[in-house]
């Protein structure tokens, strides 16, 4: 019971320290300037990564941008973001991501996240869906970009697929596992 208090405290000590390195996450929600500003930024910096990424967006029915998911935890975490789905280079709406889990975990880390719909109808049934959870409403196909900015072009065959990337921090895990997409309504 003692090494389960402990656990719960220092849960509570690891999200305050993430709340004073990032505090946007739930304290208070980014406006839509400012998240259109970090979705740019991000866009940005991916296609300087690769030129590859640059012409899958280009292909792309839709894509949905989370500049910064924090994601803190010491065997209960959590993880909150907020983001913007372009269509056509234009903002169409707002989302929000966020997860929590139990189990072996330890740390705060940040990241970026980037979901491209590659055909319409993928992207249709996210935009009329009441929230969307990874693994239950969609599978995303993660794509690991290459050192050399490369990608590997068997996974873009799938309806959606995901760049993570930007991680700042340690976290022991990498999964987009069970994290629900919802619409910020504004």
């Amino acid at each position: 019971m003692r090494n389960l208090s402990c656990g719960i405290v220092c849960t509570f000590i690891v999200f305050f320290l993430m709340l004073t390195i990032h505090p946007t996450p739930n304290a208070e929600a980014a406006t839509a300037a400012e998240i259109d500003t970090r979705t740019n930024a991000v866009l940005s910096s991916f296609y300087d990564k690769t030129s590859e990424g640059k012409e899958l967006a280009a292909k792309a029915a839709g894509i949905l941008v989370f500049p910064s998911i924090v994601k803190a935890g010491m065997v209960v975490g959590g993880e909150y973001g907020e983001g913007a789905l372009r269509v056509g280079g234009t903002t169409v709406g707002y989302y929000s991501t966020a997860s929590g889990s139990i189990g072996l975990q330890l740390g705060v880390q940040s990241k970026s996240l980037i979901i491209m719909f590659m055909d319409k109808k993928a992207l249709d049934s996210f935009k009329v869906s009441d929230g969307w959870e990874v693994g239950v409403d969609a599978s995303i196909a993660l794509v690991t970009v290459g050192v050399d900015g490369s990608i590997n072009t068997n996974t873009v065959q799938q309806p959606v697929i995901g760049f993570v990337f930007n991680q700042k921090g340690f976290m022991g895990n990498l999964t987009l596992e069970g994290t629900k997409i919802s619409k910020i309504v504004r």
